[in-house]
């Protein structure tokens, strides 16, 4: 059988006397001639790298924690076969740590005049853009003893948004919010603005809630229901400062504040109401205003995907003229931040009035559990230290909410789990005692 190749190659080296293989001249020139001219060979015979068109295809946006394929089409417009490895370059954070060799290489064999596509698979582990790098491209000759290498950009941007794990949550919210508005069979009223209907007196209803009118037409006592109010405007404001990059478990304190105000916003949108967006530490981040309802869920995840905490302290003084310039008639604002004391008390509390008298003010804060957990630690003398820190820290939590609570605020302090379905049963309370 006729050998090719590396084999043909090794068999002809293998043929040569071995005096020839002395170390001299001659019989390193020898030596060396044949193997010379194998690779010049092989590298005039290698498809040139440098007339090759790249294209690419494929998702440009995915949830956090889903995969996402990203084609590459490698065209070979040169009249000799392409053999080669590729190498598709990304970020680090596009895979899991230790993935990225396998799922970022590949061989492909492209005839002349053809193309082939190449599939990278992204798993990427943080919000954001992920931009494709550099694609580095090695062709082989026949005998693959020689390769030309070269590379070249082809760009390509996939947005990662946020993965919206709270969406669990919604369809018990919703039902609530179903007997809320009076849609189920359970006639649940609120005690909003906009009249519904007469009904018999039950004891135990509201007095004021008496149609004295109807009352002496029917000769039996009528009330009067109504149904939460409608169209009300909400603007939920995410503080983007120092605070919000401590880690809560395996993620940012932002980033569970993200997760609670796509759940309130979804929730918000089905009720009818009208909800915005503000990121901001010393200055905006980003917007979301004046979107329909449909609109609302998307814009809110992809303004989100970019945010990073920054390491400055958050000007309480702007945000507040802000927030009053965006919203200058009634609203709901929902504060997702720190209930840290020193932020709060040097920075919110002065400029806190000039909101609470015009809008309701929610504030959300992320617990971390762990205080939870040191705070109940016994039995020895480092486990009864961590009790006393933990036991503190609660303590000027509740002491800063309270002063929160007395200047008129709501107040909602969960850990990230509990975050989201907590600040929406907020609003669904406001909501039902005509506070919107």
């Amino acid at each position: 059988m006729a050998l090719t190749g590396r084999a043909a190659l090794l068999a002809a080296l293998g043929s040569i006397p071995v005096g020839l293989l002395e170390p001299s001249w001659t019989g390193m020139l020898a030596v060396n001639a044949p193997i010379a001219l194998a690779c010049a060979l092989d590298c005039a015979l290698a498809a040139p790298v440098r007339g090759l068109v790249l294209a690419r295809s494929g998702d440009t946006s995915v949830r956090l924690g889903e995969p996402a394929e990203v084609h590459l089409s490698v065209i070979n417009p040169s009249s000799r076969k392409l053999r080669a490895r590729v190498r598709d370059a990304w970020p680090p954070s596009s895979w899991l740590p230790g993935t990225e060799p396998a799922a970022s290489r590949h061989e492909v064999v492209v005839p002349a005049g053809e193309r082939r596509r190449l599939t990278t698979r992204l798993l990427p582990t943080r919000r954001g853009d992920r931009q494709a790098d550099r694609v580095t491209i090695r062709s082989y000759g026949p005998l693959g003893l020689w390769a030309r290498q070269g590379s070249q950009v082809s760009p390509w941007t996939v947005r990662v948004l946020p993965p919206f794990t709270s969406r669990k949550h919604l369809p018990s919210r919703l039902a609530r919010l179903r007997e809320l508005d009076g849609r189920t069979s359970v006639l649940t009223r609120g005690e909003g603005t906009e009249f519904d209907s007469l009904r018999d007196y039950v004891p135990g209803d509201d007095t004021r809630s008496i149609d004295w009118r109807a009352t002496a037409r029917q000769n039996k006592v009528a009330v009067r229901t109504w149904r939460p109010e409608r169209d009300r405007h909400i603007l939920i404001c995410l503080d983007t400062g120092r605070t919000s990059a401590g880690r809560v478990g395996d993620a940012p304190r932002l980033d569970s504040a993200m997760d609670a105000a796509l759940l309130l916003a979804a929730l918000a949108t089905r009720a009818g109401d009208r909800v915005d967006l503000l990121a901001h530490d010393r200055r905006p981040r980003a917007q979301v205003q004046g979107r329909a309802a449909a609109d609302v869920l998307p814009s809110f995840v992809n303004a989100m995907a970019t945010l990073e905490p920054e390491l400055v302290e958050t000007d309480s003084r702007t945000l507040v003229s802000t927030i009053l310039r965006n919203a200058p008639r009634r609203s709901l604002v929902v504060l997702l931040t720190s209930l840290d004391a020193a932020p709060i008390e040097e920075g919110l509390l002065p400029v806190l009035p000039r909101l609470t008298q015009r809008h309701t003010v929610l504030l959300a804060s992320v617990s971390d559990p762990h205080v939870a957990d040191m705070s109940r630690s016994r039995g020895t003398v480092d486990a009864v230290y961590e009790a006393a820190a933990g036991t503190q820290t609660q303590s000027q939590r509740r002491r800063t909410a309270d002063q929160l609570t007395r200047h008129g605020v709501h107040v909602v302090d969960a850990t990230p789990d509990t975050l989201a379905p907590s600040l929406a049963d907020a609003y669904l309370a406001l909501k039902a005692a005509g506070r919107l």
